[in-house]
């Protein structure tokens, strides 16, 4: 499979086409919830829109998270060796955890400041990600 990827012009394309489609509707749809949480659009309630949104943002990490797993086995050792590549990895992790406490904590029903703040992190630990992302080509 993995030598598909190498040899067919069109199967790398496709696969980050993929990979930035799960991007889009990953912080695409945290910025809204965000935008929501923070203020705006008081006319909508908060978990019918967490319901969609961050059902969708998930569909957007499995989507990137399985075209990257694909890109990553085409080139494991080039990108074992590029620290954007390892900081983009370690922030995955860091945003996987802050999801993980906005959740245990119970944040959506409460939409209080430690809300705010564990969203607000998690859109600075997303655009850290994208950041990372681009720079990989560039070390």
């Amino acid at each position: 499979m993995f030598a598909a990827l190498r040899s067919h012009p069109w199967a790398w394309p496709v696969l980050e086409i993929v990979h930035t489609l799960g991007i889009a509707l990953l912080l695409g749809n945290l910025v809204l919830f965000e935008l929501r949480v923070f203020g705006r659009a008081r006319e909508l309630a908060v978990l019918p829109l967490a319901r969609i949104a961050l059902t969708t943002a998930a569909t957007g990490f499995l989507l990137a998270a399985g075209s990257g797993l694909m890109m990553f086995a085409g080139q494991p050792g080039e990108l074992l060796a590029n620290r954007a590549f390892t900081l983009k990895m370690l922030l995955i992790f860091a945003a996987g955890c802050n999801a993980a406490w906005f959740h245990a904590r119970g944040s959506l029903a409460r939409c209080d400041l430690p809300a705010r703040v564990l969203l607000a992190v998690s859109s600075l630990l997303w655009l850290a990600v994208l950041a990372c992302g681009r720079w990989i080509a560039y070390l």
